[in-house]
């Protein structure tokens, strides 16, 4: 799916990708990817990145950043 589509079928949430295909060499902006997990919460994902093999973000840009990685660990 194109980040548009996540942002559409996904919105205000937080989102496990995979395969995920970058505008340009930043890291940044997501041009695409596969959506794996939407039923997770948004630390449970965020150890999940941690550990590797997916890209936790949150679908609605303005609240992109929301509260970081503050609760992963407690």
């Amino acid at each position: 799916m194109t980040w548009d589509e996540i942002q559409k079928a996904y919105p205000d949430q937080w989102v496990g990708l995979v395969d995920v295909k970058y505008l340009n060499d930043d890291g940044v902006s997501i041009e695409s990817a596969v959506v794996k997990y939407t039923d997770k919460p948004k630390g449970e994902l965020t150890r999940m990145m941690l550990d590797g093999g997916i890209e936790s973000v949150y679908t609605t840009p303005d609240h992109k950043f929301q509260l970081g990685m503050v609760g992963v660990f407690g």
